[in-house]
């Protein structure tokens, strides 16, 4: 797949480098696990092109391996994206090995709230709670048209029901269960401030709904995969790489996930962003396995960098913690 590009004087590393920002590694504090393609939905957004008939997942002795390196390491939290995450056989075994680990570590989960309503997965909920895994989960709008439409018809319906029963489990009001909702923007824009959709959603979902959330994320769309070719159908994708690149916030650049993240894909591959990793775009100059990295050697290595970057620093910035400037 080709990465976006942008004439050379308007490059990203070219704006980094006029900024002054310093765009280096700290010491991984993440590790957030990719484990595959397949999904129930087929969203607009995602850049993972995942869906319902991909065959890209976790196999059981490469999560086996990740896991052996993941339990030696001094990393603190497991971030585990994909896809869905539950769709994967071994999911249970996966959150359990971490689970009995003599260190305890943070588990975050990028849950799809619909796979909740689906036939076969009515265990998902309560496992996640009777673990404590944290809950990450993309809810668009609070207004039933948009969820459908970047999502799927019928979607916002099974998300409300999904997000009422974690409610009841606790998922948003104990402390020790956090519900994080995910805003994504329906087209070529950047988001809203974060601190303003917030209070909205809070609103919005508590009046209507009865639901209660932990807090809000929110998440510039990247010009990469499924959403990079409904931008080219809409005759949007030169206009949005330009509002990107005209909205680079130098002053984001210290929270970039990039920074202390490592990511690692389902066959083990280990890159500096799930972006990245979908443009298979490798740390180092050709691709290594997360069980052969040395953490100490890693932080010396240049973050791979093209200009699909400027999404996470646009405007208020974007990671996979939100935005990262108020």
């Amino acid at each position: 797949m080709s990465l976006p590009t942008l004439a050379p004087e308007t490059s990203f590393i070219s704006a980094i480098a006029q900024s002054g920002a310093e765009l280096v590694r700290r010491s991984p504090a993440v590790l957030q696990l990719n484990v595959g393609r397949l999904c129930n939905l087929t969203c607009t957004h995602c850049h993972v092109n995942a869906g319902p008939k991909r065959k890209e997942i976790l196999q059981p002795e490469t999560r086996d391996r990740i896991l052996d390196w993941f339990e030696q390491s001094d990393i603190h939290t497991l971030d585990l994206t994909g896809g869905t995450p539950e769709m994967i056989p071994g999911f249970r075994d996966l959150v359990e090995r971490v689970r009995s680990f003599d260190r305890p570590r943070r588990i975050m989960d990028r849950l799809n709230a619909t796979i909740i309503n689906e036939p076969g997965f009515d265990w998902v909920a309560e496992f996640l709670a009777d673990n404590e895994v944290e809950i990450i989960a993309s809810m668009p709008c609070y207004q039933p048209e948009n969820v459908n439409a970047q999502r799927g018809e019928g979607v916002f319906d099974r998300s409300i029901a999904a997000f009422q029963k974690l409610n009841e489990l606790g998922y948003g009001k104990n402390p020790s269960l956090p519900l994080t909702f995910v805003y994504n923007p329906g087209g070529a824009f950047l988001p809203p401030p974060q601190a303003d959709l917030e209070a909205d959603y809070r609103r919005e979902m508590r009046t209507h709904f009865g639901i209660e959330f932990t807090q809000l994320f929110c998440l510039t769309n990247m010009p990469i995969s499924r959403f990079a070719s409904y931008l080219k159908r809409h005759g949007e994708y030169e206009a949005y790489l330009q509002l990107l690149r005209e909205s680079f916030n130098p002053s984001t650049v210290d929270g970039l996930m990039c920074r202390d993240t490592i990511s690692v894909s389902w066959e083990g591959h280990v890159f500096d962003c799930d972006f990245n990793q979908m443009l298979d775009m490798p740390t180092g100059e050709d691709h290594q396995f997360l069980w052969d990295l040395d953490v100490t050697t890693f932080q010396n290595t240049p973050i791979a960098l093209a200009d699909h970057c400027f999404g996470c620093t646009a405007g208020s910035g974007s990671s996979c913690g939100g935005a990262l400037e108020d």
